[in-house]
């Protein structure tokens, strides 16, 4: 990258740029220490939030970007990233079923939705938005922000979102949106996506998909298995538009989401004018197809490298999400077969509920609390980080569960195995789990 730059000339960098090396050293040793605070998101001990190292390729792919620092907005201000932006979307929608198509990178799951949801707003106007009662609260609060009322629909005993309660909304008239979610974030539930398509085309309602953390599973969608539910993520070809996040199971870093849509004509709705961008080219500028202005163009050359060397295949990149499915469902045999440990359902993706077997909800909530407080506070090579649920007794009960409701709310177990190498590591899980929840006694 230097040699390019040099293409241009030789320069003498501003002298108020300039840093002590000395004092360079001590800061990125004090940045090393504060970094030290951090939970080890990249070992399988961790499996708490949905949280992972990028590849080292897409590391490798940001970092020489960044030596430009291109912005996505305009052909004028990173003309290389952008294209390399088109390209990486449309592998993403043919991952998808989709044809023609318009989409984007974002920074985002949730500018990506909120995108989805003004479009929805644009194209059926007056008319609400329905998601699940599972769905991500980024549904909520996105209506709220666009003036669109939202309604939540019931979920199944199985936490997917209820057909019957919502054909009854859609009989009654006034929706315009249905979200299915593919992979919640609570969960990793995947709703019905092929027979919500059914039911909104009958009653002439869009459907949006949060893909946002199960989207990269259309990749292992074979109903194999070490696979996933086939059916679902077929339909969200048929679907109006849909979320994905890179940034979970596509291996880049912070902040890498997608948005896409299957009707090209959408582009209407983000028309708006400019005097001072769009000016070298007539191509389109993604800032044309978007509510976000400044992107940052590494984020898109970190997934088109990446997307070189792992394709959207499932021999490419669908190989590293067996592994964690696998996890999940190993782990979850284990559970079942504990007297400690009881299941709270049987997982669809990588993700995984489960509680101390307790005769009620308080000691439920308290020995989890146990489980996830003791575990981090362990020495690094002992510990263990896990995260918590919180469920009620209704969602107790629908699932069979036992359990006396002596408290409104209790917190779960939650763990979510997202990372190919915790599949060795399921073992050791489950023990280490055991052993604290003996401690705790």
């Amino acid at each position: 990258m230097a040699r390019w730059m040099s293409e241009y000339g030789e320069y003498t960098p501003h002298p108020s740029l300039d840093v002590e090396v000395g004092a360079l050293r001590r800061a990125t040793e004090d940045l090393r220490a504060r970094l030290r605070e951090n939970y080890p998101f990249f070992h399988p001990r961790y499996v708490g939030q949905m949280l992972k190292p990028p590849h080292p390729a897409a590391v490798v792919g940001y970092v020489t970007t960044m030596l430009i620092n291109p912005n996505n907005h305009a052909l004028d201000g990173g003309p290389a990233t952008a294209r390399m932006e088109k390209e990486v979307v449309a592998q993403l929608a043919t991952m998808f079923g989709f044809g023609p198509h318009l989409g984007h990178l974002t920074s985002s799951g949730t500018i990506a939705n909120l995108e989805a949801l003004f479009v929805a707003r644009e194209t059926h106007p007056g008319r609400a938005v329905a998601y699940s009662a599972d769905a991500h609260y980024t549904h909520s609060r996105m209506c709220h922000l666009l003036g669109v009322r939202g309604m939540a629909v019931p979920v199944t005993a199985e936490g997917t979102m209820d057909l019957h309660a919502l054909e009854e909304l859609l009989r009654a008239g006034g929706i315009g949106t249905v979200v299915a979610t593919a992979g919640t974030t609570g969960l990793g539930t995947i709703d019905p996506v092929h027979e919500i398509v059914a039911l909104c085309r009958r009653y002439e309602a869009r459907v949006h998909v949060d893909a946002a953390y199960g989207g990269f599973f259309r990749l292992i969608a074979d109903d194999s298995p070490d696979g996933v539910a086939a059916a679902p993520f077929a339909a969200i070809a048929e679907c109006d538009s849909v979320v994905i996040d890179p940034h979970k199971h596509g291996l880049q870093p912070y902040g890498c989401g997608a948005v896409l849509f299957n009707d090209p004509g959408v582009a209407r709705h983000f028309l708006h004018d400019s005097p001072y961008t769009y000016f070298t080219s007539d191509e389109l500028h993604l800032g044309e197809i978007s509510l976000e202005c400044s992107r940052a163009g590494a984020a898109a050359a970190a997934l088109w490298l990446t997307l070189r060397l792992l394709p959207l295949t499932p021999g490419g990149l669908g190989a590293a999400l067996r592994p964690g499915r696998r996890a999940a469902l190993a782990w979850a045999d284990r559970i079942e077969a504990s007297e400690r440990l009881t299941l709270y359902q049987r997982p669809q993706l990588d993700i995984l509920g489960y509680y101390p077997t307790r005769d009620r909800l308080s000691e439920i909530d308290e020995a989890s609390a146990h489980v996830l407080t003791r575990g981090m506070r362990l020495p690094p090579a002992r510990s263990l980080f896990v995260a918590t649920y919180t469920v009620d007794a209704a969602g107790l009960a629908a699932r069979g569960h036992r359990v006396r409701a002596d408290v409104p709310r209790g917190r779960i177990l939650r763990s979510v195995l997202m990372k190919p190498e915790t599949e060795q590591y399921v073992p050791w899980l489950h023990q280490q789990v055991l052993d604290l929840l003996a401690d705790g006694d």
